[in-house]
């Protein structure tokens, strides 16, 4: 399993409880699509998970941006996933992207809104803010593999699922 979070907007903790925590530490890939903000919080989701790939959004720490990639392209059990903060990015550089990074899904955080929209070469999932919101409602993201590609799920902090997608693993 797969879980994707973003724009925790934390100063000394990772923000997580109940469901959520629960899923980053039985994931196998944890995703987060920046704005941790400082060390500690990176150092806490390091902690809690067994693999965590995240990239630098526009409000960490310099110390933070030393540490995490702007963007990180990585496959995991047969889908290819890239992933953003999108604070760079319109809606044509982010397909652009996602195009040259030859994605299955295109991970992006920024706006704290949960969203996911499939065009005939990509899935975009922003999970959204589990910890900051502002206005939206607090989300985070989980993907299963199935056989030909990953369902996935936007859920509330309770674990509750309000939007299911298909993932579909495509050719390179």
């Amino acid at each position: 399993m797969i879980t994707v979070v973003s724009d925790t907007h934390g100063r000394t903790t990772h923000r997580l409880s109940g469901q959520l925590l629960t899923a980053v530490r039985e994931a196998d890939l944890v995703i987060h699509a920046g704005d941790l903000i400082t060390e500690s919080v990176l150092s806490a989701f390091e902690s809690e998970s067994s693999r965590l790939v995240g990239v630098a959004g526009n409000s960490d720490t310099l110390s933070v941006q030393q540490r995490l990639p702007e963007t990180h392209t990585i496959e995991h059990d047969g889908i290819r996933i890239a992933v953003i903060h999108g604070h760079h990015h319109t809606e044509t550089s982010r397909s652009l992207f996602a195009r040259q990074q030859h994605a299955d899904l295109l991970v992006v955080g920024h706006s704290h809104a949960p969203t996911v929209r499939s065009t005939d070469e990509y899935t975009l999932l922003n999970p959204g803010s589990h910890a900051e919101p502002r206005g939206n409602r607090p989300a985070y993201a989980t993907l299963k593999p199935t056989d030909d590609g990953f369902t996935g799920r936007l859920r509330a902090l309770d674990g509750t699922v309000f939007e299911t997608f298909i993932v579909p693993s495509r050719p390179f």
